[in-house]
């Protein structure tokens, strides 16, 4: 594998163009790479939060269920 400066010096001896082409390729690696990146960072978020909470939270609630039985034990 070519090291940083060899790189360098290869794309120093390529046209504008081609040095165009090649800026517009690394940025689309690189901005698929972070996107990745921080989806995977979301996910693990989203597991933790979960691990978090479960036991807590019920699975599923009823929203008009959970009211009723709120206004019966408030006696309303």
């Amino acid at each position: 594998m070519s090291t940083y400066n060899e790189v360098l010096s290869q794309v120093q001896s390529l046209t504008s163009d081609e040095q165009l082409r090649l800026l517009e390729e690394l940025a689309a690696l690189v901005r698929q790479k972070v996107t990745s990146e921080h989806q995977r960072h979301l996910l693990q978020l989203q597991g933790v939060s979960k691990d978090k909470w479960w036991g807590f939270l019920p699975k599923r609630v009823d929203a008009l269920e959970f009211q009723k039985s709120l206004r019966q034990e408030w006696g309303e």
